[in-house]
């Protein structure tokens, strides 16, 4: 049976410089990772290497035991979607437009051509189901209003729904709760733990606080100079020398 994810050996350079450096790793179907290591690490290069976004100089990267179309378009139709840490939100439109507008990409159906077939309306159905996504996320009784009007939190909601739209089996989420207080980064960890329950997709977290990635990842990666140093779980990482030493800056 294939891992639902292998990344293989994989290596990528800017300049002669590595900055992912022979990674491996592989996720089941279900599970949660998190990536985790200081600025310059490498992890976030990683995670656009998997999204699609970045080429890999060598190695593999496959999904069901098959390997990647190069485009992330491409690879949100083989069931891979992601969250950015600046969340782009468009002025006028209300949450559930952005939702809409999101599933209405994935699914192929914008421009002119849908304008000419279905005259620029939303289907029944479309509604629907971004309503549910909502619901998931907890922005159900918000959806009517302008998303520019949202909290930061309620916005990385939104980021979160706009993803999930194309029914992911998995979700790459980049600093979710970067700029959050603590209520917020307690609410977004309780909306994360929900959507891995209730929809079975697989999460890659990468996200400088800790307190995140302990909640919500079953095993943690830590990295440093593009190079894995120490995985498995959260406790038995944060405890790693290597990990003190570079990542936490304490000595071993």
């Amino acid at each position: 049976m294939n891992h639902l994810l292998e990344v293989d050996d994989v290596s990528k350079s800017f300049g002669g410089h590595a900055v992912v450096r022979h990674v491996s790793f592989v996720l089941d179907a279900g599970a949660s990772l998190g990536l985790v290591g200081s600025n310059g690490a490498g992890k976030t290069t990683l995670f656009r290497c998997i999204a699609g976004e970045l080429p890999i100089d060598s190695g593999s990267i496959l999904l069901d035991g098959a390997a990647l179309p190069s485009r992330p378009d491409a690879r949100a139709r083989r069931g891979i979607a992601r969250t950015f840490q600046i969340v782009e939100l468009f002025g006028g439109q209300t949450v559930l437009d952005h939702v809409l507008v999101a599933l209405q990409a994935h699914q192929g159906r914008q421009g002119p051509w849908r304008d000419l077939v279905h005259g620029g309306r939303t289907s029944s159905s479309e509604r629907e189901k971004c309503m549910n996504i909502l619901a998931l996320v907890g922005l159900a009784d918000r959806a009517e209003i302008p998303a520019t009007t949202l909290s930061l939190g309620d916005r990385r909601a939104v980021e979160l729904a706009r993803a999930l739209v194309g029914e992911p089996r998995l979700l790459l989420a980049d600093e979710p709760s970067s700029g959050l207080d603590g209520e917020e980064s307690r609410i977004l960890i309780r909306i994360l733990n929900r959507v891995r329950k209730e929809t079975g997709v697989a999460v890659i977290l990468v996200d400088h606080d800790l307190g995140t990635v302990k909640a919500v990842a079953d095993t943690v990666i830590a990295m440093d100079a593009g190079a894995v140093i120490a995985a498995g779980s959260y406790e038995t990482v944060v405890s790693n020398p290597q990990v003190m030493s570079s990542w936490l800056g304490q000595s071993s």
